[in-house]
C-alpha cells in the first residue's frame, strides 16, 4: 500500500484515510483514490458517481441518508474546512445511534469513508469550503431521509463557533430525531 494511510474509529465501518503527499517548491502532488489501495484497506466496492458542493461559514447539511438506496461515500475537503459527522443507523449495530466527527480540510487533505446505512453531514468552519463526495449508488432525490442536526439523544458536539449563525436548507431544519427513525423502523 504506503500511498495511504487508514485510521479506523470507534464505530466499526468509519475510516479516515489520509494520502500521501509528496511536495516540493512547486507545489504537491497525490493520489486522491486508487482502487487496488482502498480495497487493500477494505474499501472494496465501485463508485458510480462524484459530487461536489460550495457553501460558506456557518452552514450545517445534514444528517442524510439514503432509505430505500443507501450509499457508501468517501467525502473530503478540497477547498477550506469542515467538521464532517456520521451516525450509525445499521440496524442492530452494537454503535446504532451512536455519532463520529472529523476535521477535513484542504491543509489536512483527510477523507472519510462512511459505510452504507449511516446518516451524513457537515458544518462548514472556514470563511468558505468545497466539498467532494465519491458515491457508490446514484443519488435518488425521493430517497431521501434525514435525522434533526440537534437532537439531544445522537448528542453530537458541534464545534460551533461564537457569533457564527447556522445556516439551513428548509429540509434540514424539518427532520426529526432517531427516537422517531427507530419507531418508524421497528428498531427497539
Amino acid at each position: 500500500m504506503g500511498k495511504i494511510t487508514v485510521d479506523t474509529c470507534e464505530i466499526e465501518g468509519l475510516k479516515v484515510i489520509t494520502p500521501a503527499v509528496f511536495g516540493d517548491a512547486r507545489g504537491y502532488f497525490m493520489e486522491t483514490y486508487n482502487r487496488n489501495d482502498f480495497a487493500e484497506a477494505g474499501i472494496d466496492m465501485e463508485f458510480v458517481q462524484d459530487n461536489q458542493s460550495a457553501s460558506k461559514k456557518g452552514v450545517l447539511r445534514g444528517l442524510h441518508f439514503q432509505k430505500h438506496f443507501p450509499q457508501d461515500k468517501i467525502v473530503r475537503v478540497v477547498n477550506g474546512e469542515v467538521f464532517d459527522v456520521a451516525v450509525d443507523l445499521r440496524p442492530g449495530s452494537a454503535t446504532f445511534g451512536k455519532w463520529h466527527g472529523v476535521v477535513l480540510s484542504a491543509e489536512n487533505k483527510k477523507q472519510f469513508y462512511i459505510p452504507k446505512n449511516f446518516a451524513h453531514g457537515f458544518l462548514v468552519l472556514s470563511d468558505y469550503a468545497e466539498f467532494t463526495y465519491k458515491c457508490s449508488d446514484f443519488y435518488h432525490p425521493d430517497d431521501e431521509g434525514g435525522l434533526i442536526w440537534n437532537d439531544p439523544e445522537i448528542g453530537v458536539q458541534w464545534p460551533l463557533q461564537e457569533g457564527v449563525d447556522l445556516i439551513f436548507s428548509d429540509k434540514d431544519q424539518k427532520w426529526r430525531g432517531i427516537a422517531e427513525y427507530r419507531q418508524e423502523h421497528h428498531l427497539s
